[in-house]
């Protein structure tokens, strides 16, 4: 390996070591990406870095980026597709390091809002045969050679370990997620089974119970009595076991990590999941009744999945702010819109009613702002307690 910049090959080999704890330290993929392009960035001292996870349908299921600010990434635009030297590299898996990008016949050019760029390294991330992914950087910060590229061989091979030890940490995200997504799954299956049990069986006593007060009311009706008793004791027996089993459902995330940790987890899964970009802020949030933290998730996730799946939106935003000592939940989205009274006459409540069902059944309010063509606004308060 050549001597690079900032102290010879020892230096940058104590920069990759830095870089392989950072990613050692997190679980969930879009963290594991996340490091991934911040200390490739660091590591080669360039500009700009990015990875690309690729989808099956020719776009990229996750892109991450370092460099570049939240408004100018929002100016940007939709994710890029596979084409040009993300395609190469993805195709081919092999690096590619330009003196100028825009000189390379297959530069197909980039959105007005996009940085320029010129010194351009890239390599794939890739598992056995599999690639995971395209990472590349460009504009080093140094001097560049009379028509050469910033950067060097040594930053080649420095990158290089770096995509090795990227896929292992991925891989291992990838299985941790599908890990936790079938744990909570059994976990689920098991309490719809006991549900199921339980339930049922008192509900087939209160059935035959019903049946036998009902053909004693005019022969016997002390007896009958007594049986409208027992019908009494096994609904209350029925609507505990449905009350345990509501508490037992209540997402285990909320007790262990908070409702704020909570939603962004779930928000930046859904920004991974689908081409709409999702995002997530909170402000000021203190703990709430353990009733209103689950009321604002469960409404949370309903409205974006009304967003997501309905409303074909581009952006949904989600904050959550205090407000007092409760707090206020708000979800907008740049979808399609939809005449609120109109769904109402039409007996299609797009899961308004629940929503607003969880909010009174809390002690707070929901709003909901919408026309045809101008997105969606939910908002919803808590009082705290």
């Amino acid at each position: 390996m050549t001597d690079g910049p900032g102290g010879g090959a020892g230096a940058g080999l104590a920069r990759v070591s830095s870089a392989l704890l950072a990613m050692s330290r997190h679980l969930e993929v879009r963290d594991v990406l996340k490091t991934i392009v911040v200390s490739a960035r660091e590591l080669l001292d360039a500009e700009y870095s990015a990875l690309g996870v690729p989808d099956d349908y020719g776009g990229f299921a996750q892109f991450v980026v370092d460099g570049v600010s939240d408004e100018q990434w929002k100016a940007i635009g939709p994710l890029p597709r596979q084409h040009g030297i993300l395609a190469a590299m993805l195709k081919d898996a092999t690096p590619q390091r330009l003196a100028d990008v825009r000189q390379d016949p297959r530069f197909e050019g980039w959105p007005d809002a996009h940085p320029d760029m010129s010194d351009f390294i890239g390599l794939p991330i890739a598992d056995g045969d599999e690639v995971l992914g395209a990472l590349f950087l460009a504009n080093k910060r140094c001097p560049k050679p009379e028509g050469g590229c910033g950067f060097t061989e040594s930053d080649e091979e420095l990158l290089g370990i770096l995509a090795q030890h990227a896929a292992i940490a991925l891989t291992n995200a990838r299985l941790y997620e599908r890990s936790r997504e079938l744990t909570i799954a059994g976990e689920r299956a098991r309490l719809a089974h006991e549900l199921h049990d339980a339930v049922s069986q008192k509900l087939f006593s209160l059935r035959l119970t019903a049946q036998a007060a009902t053909a004693l009311v005019d022969r016997d009706p002390v007896r009958a009595k007594e049986e409208l008793h027992q019908i009494t004791l096994l609904a209350a027996e029925a609507a505990d076991e449905l009350r345990a089993a509501v508490v037992e459902l209540r997402p285990a995330a909320l007790d262990e990590d908070g409702l704020v940790a909570t939603l962004r987890t779930q928000i930046q899964v859904l920004d991974r999941a689908h081409s709409a970009r999702v995002t997530f802020s909170s402000q000021g949030v203190r703990a709430l009744p353990a009733a209103q933290e689950e009321a604002l998730l469960r409404v949370a996730q309903e409205a974006l999945h009304n967003a997501l799946r309905h409303a074909d939106a581009r952006h949904v935003g989600v904050s959550l702010i205090r407000r007092g000592q409760g707090a206020r939940l708000r979800i907008t989205d740049d979808g399609s819109g939809f005449d609120p009274s109109a769904v109402r006459r039409a007996g299609r409540h797009l899961g308004l009613v629940s929503m607003r069902d969880r909010a009174g059944g809390v002690g707070g309010a929901m709003t909901v702002d919408s026309a045809p063509g101008m997105g969606t606004v939910i908002e919803m308060e808590v009082p705290g307690g």
